[in-house]
């Protein structure tokens, strides 16, 4: 009987520490890595595969942006926004650099608008990932190639494919501030229409896309 006791409360030693084992930083684990999807896996590897690590910094994000509130929008604020945006895409065809900084600007001042920090672009970003995980890449990519201006780096499709990427951030932020952004929307890419730059051959005809 004295066997079996002690048996008994070994295993119930080895299933304390066990459990006193496991990760405890922040939110569930699982919930992390829901949450933030891709931006978890890309956190890991920042942190040369440390788990502990990157669960620490986005549980910290959480901490510091998780309980934003969104301010609200007139209806007028926002067509402003949507006939800014088409004009950066029309832009788009003549100057891809120059549109792309611009569309970098406007993302920017809308965040700002909707509640986002403004006191540093990382703070930004982090929030970002925070309430828009699906398109926090593109807003860093938005952001490095309209750094780079016109003369940067990239051709020109992968310019108007971040432009697309961009705006689906954009739609987002527009129609969701922080606390109201959901599960996303889905892929809205066939409804837009960023004109490729004409080439000189095309400029003398009509059409083209």
């Amino acid at each position: 009987m004295t066997t079996v006791v002690i048996i008994i409360v070994a295993l119930v030693v080895v299933a304390v520490v066990g459990i006193l084992a496991l990760p405890t930083v922040g939110p569930g684990n699982g919930s992390l890595q829901r949450r933030f999807g891709p931006e978890y896996d890309r956190a890991v590897a920042r942190h040369d595969g440390d788990v502990h690590a990157a669960r620490r910094e986005l549980s910290e994000r959480l901490r510091r942006h998780g309980r934003l509130r969104a301010r609200p929008l007139s209806a007028e604020e926002r067509r402003q926004y949507e006939a800014k945006w088409r004009r950066i895409q029309e832009r788009f065809v003549d100057s891809p650099g120059a549109a792309l900084g611009e569309a970098d600007h406007l993302l920017t001042q809308l965040l700002h608008d909707r509640g986002y920090p403004s006191d540093a672009r990382e703070h930004q970003v982090a929030a970002v990932s925070v309430h828009h995980p699906r398109h926090v890449e593109a807003f860093r990519t938005l952001r490095l190639l309209a750094a780079a201006g016109a003369g940067g780096a990239g051709g020109t499709e992968e310019l108007r494919e971040a432009l697309l990427r961009a705006r689906d951030l954009f739609r987002d932020v527009l129609d969701a501030g922080p606390r109201e952004a959901g599960a996303g929307r889905p892929d809205e890419r066939r409804r837009l229409h960023v004109r490729r730059p004409r080439s000189r051959q095309d400029a003398t005809t009509k059409g083209g896309v």
